[in-house]
C-alpha cells in the first residue's frame, strides 16, 4: 500500500486576478502564495513522507521548497506527467473572456470531449496523471510519497480512483495549498482527505470567544 499526498500548489497572481497560468513562464508565489506554503510545510513537518515529487514549473517547485525547507531529508524528484494541462492558445487568458467562448460550455458539461486549442485533451491529461501514479505505487510500495502539482491534474486523478465520469470531475473542489490523501494498493483505492486546508484556517475556538 502506497500513500499519496495530492498538494495542490499555493496561490499566485494569476489565481487571485482570474487568469488562467497553465504552462505560463515566471508564475510564482505571490506573498499570500508564501504564507501558505510556510503553513503547509509546518503542517506536514511532522509526516513521515519519504517520497517528494513536484510538477515542474516554478510556482509548484516553490511550493516543494517550502516543504523541503522544513523536511531538508526530502530531495525535490521533478515529474512532468503531474505538469499543468496544456490549455494551448487560453493559456494567460482570463476567465471572464474564457467563459463567453463556446469551447466553455463543452468544458463545464462535457470535458471529456474537450481539446484545447493547440493544447491537451482531457482525457490525456487524466491518462498520464493516473499512469504515473500507478508506476510510483510500485516503485515506492508502503510509502508516504508527497506530489505537489496542480488543481485540474489532482482533480482528474481523484475522479479516477473514485469511479466518478469524467465529465463530473469539475465537481471536486480543490484549493491553492490544500491536501487531499489516497492510498493505493492492489485491492480497492482509498480516498483518506480531501481538500485538507485546515492548516490555512483561523483557530475556529479563537474564533468562536473561546
Amino acid at each position: 500500500m502506497t500513500t499519496f499526498l495530492l498538494i495542490r500548489h499555493a496561490t499566485n497572481d494569476y489565481v487571485k486576478k482570474g487568469r488562467l497560468a497553465g504552462r505560463s513562464p515566471g508564475v510564482r508565489l505571490n506573498a499570500e502564495g508564501r504564507a501558505q506554503a510556510k503553513s503547509l510545510a509546518e503542517r506536514l513537518a511532522a509526516a513521515p513522507i519519504q517520497q517528494l515529487y513536484s510538477s515542474p514549473l516554478l510556482r509548484t517547485m516553490e511550493t516543494a521548497r517550502a516543504i523541503q525547507k522544513r523536511s531538508p531529508q526530502l530531495n525535490i524528484q521533478r515529474c512532468s506527467a503531474i505538469v499543468e494541462v496544456q490549455y494551448g492558445r487560453w493559456q494567460g487568458k482570463p476567465f471572464s473572456a474564457l467563459t463567453r467562448r463556446k469551447l466553455w460550455r463543452i468544458v463545464q458539461s462535457h470535458p471529456s470531449r474537450v481539446q484545447f486549442p493547440e493544447g491537451e485533451t482531457i482525457r490525456a491529461v487524466q491518462n498520464r496523471a493516473v499512469d504515473e501514479l500507478e508506476r510510483l505505487r510500485l516503485l515506492h510500495p508502503k510509502q508516504l510519497v508527497a506530489l505537489v502539482s496542480h488543481a485540474d491534474v489532482i482533480k482528474l486523478i481523484l475522479a479516477h480512483y473514485l469511479g466518478m465520469h469524467l465529465d463530473l470531475y469539475q465537481r471536486i473542489m480543490i484549493a491553492p495549498a490544500s491536501i487531499s490523501s489516497l492510498e493505493l494498493g492492489s485491492g480497492r483505492p482509498t480516498l483518506l482527505t480531501l481538500n485538507d486546508c485546515a492548516h490555512l484556517r483561523p483557530n475556529l475556538a479563537n474564533r468562536s470567544g473561546r
